[in-house]
C-alpha cells in the first residue's frame, strides 16, 4: 500500500463534535431512497464478492464521509465496491442500468431466504488453535503506532494501560479479513481503562475519574503491561 491509510470514522474520545441527540427508537429511516439501499448492500453482501471488513474500510475512507449521512456512506461505499470489483462499469453507473450483461457472482441472496439470513447473522467465533496468551485480571498496554489498514482499534486507546476483563474466545480478525487475508481468527478481550488514563489532561479531569471504559480488542493488539 503505497498512500496512506486513512479512516474519517475513527472519531471515539475526541473533542469538538457537538451533542450527540439520540433519536426516536424504531426511527430507522428518513428517506424512501434509504431501505433500497440497506437492501442493496445485504443483497451484494451476501454474493460473497467482497466481506463486511472490506465494506467497512470502503465506508471509512470515503472522501467525503464527513458530510455524508449515514445511509449515503453506505450507498458510496457500495457504489465504489461495485466499481473495484467490475461489477458495475462507469457508463452503467451513469446511465443507472445495466449496458454489458451482469458479471458471475458466487451467491445470490433471494427475496424468499431473507427473512431466514438476516435471523441468522454472521457469527465470527472460530475455533481456538492456540491458547489465549492474556488472562482476566492481567494488565496490558495497546498497540501504540500508526496502523495503515483498517483496525478495529480505536486511536484514543493506543498506547494506553488497561485491564482484560473477559476472554472471548477467538474470533475472526478484521484486520487481515479486511484485506482479503482470510478470517485469521484470533483470541478476542475486553480490556477496560480508567478514564483518567485515556484523558489526562486537565480539561477533562473531572468527568475522566469517575469514568472506566471497556473496548473489545484482538490480541494482537496487546502487550504485557
Amino acid at each position: 500500500m503505497n498512500r496512506r491509510y486513512a479512516t474519517h470514522a475513527d472519531l471515539g474520545g475526541q473533542r469538538g463534535h457537538g451533542r450527540i441527540t439520540p433519536e426516536p427508537e424504531g426511527e430507522l429511516f428518513h428517506a424512501p431512497w434509504e431501505p433500497r439501499a440497506l437492501a442493496l448492500t445485504l443483497a451484494m453482501g451476501a454474493t460473497g464478492s467482497w466481506n463486511i471488513d472490506m465494506s467497512r474500510a470502503a465506508r471509512e475512507t470515503l472522501p467525503g464521509y464527513a458530510r455524508c449521512s449515514y445511509y449515503e456512506i453506505w450507498f458510496e461505499a457500495l457504489c465504489r465496491l461495485l466499481a473495484e470489483h467490475r461489477l458495475v462499469w462507469p457508463d452503467e453507473a451513469a446511465a443507472g442500468r445495466a449496458l454489458h450483461g451482469s458479471p458471475a457472482v458466487a451467491r445470490t441472496l433471494r427475496a424468499a431466504d431473507v427473512p431466514a439470513v438476516l435471523a441468522m447473522g454472521s457469527p465470527t467465533a472460530r475455533p481456538a488453535a492456540t491458547p489465549a496468551r492474556f488472562a482476566i485480571g492481567q494488565a496490558v498496554r495497546m498497540h501504540g503506532g500508526d496502523v495503515p489498514h483498517h483496525t478495529r482499534l480505536p486511536r484514543y486507546v493506543r498506547g494506553k494501560r488497561g485491564v482484560v476483563e473477559h476472554v472471548h474466545g477467538t474470533h475472526v480478525f478484521a484486520d487481515a479479513h479486511a484485506l482479503g487475508r482470510g478470517e485469521d481468527p484470533r483470541w478476542l478481550y475486553t480490556v477496560v481503562f480508567r478514564g483518567s488514563e485515556l484523558w489526562p489532561g486537565p480539561a477533562d479531569a473531572g468527568e475522566a475519574a469517575a469514568l472506566a471504559v471497556s473496548v473489545d480488542a484482538w490480541e494482537p493488539y496487546l502487550e504485557p503491561a
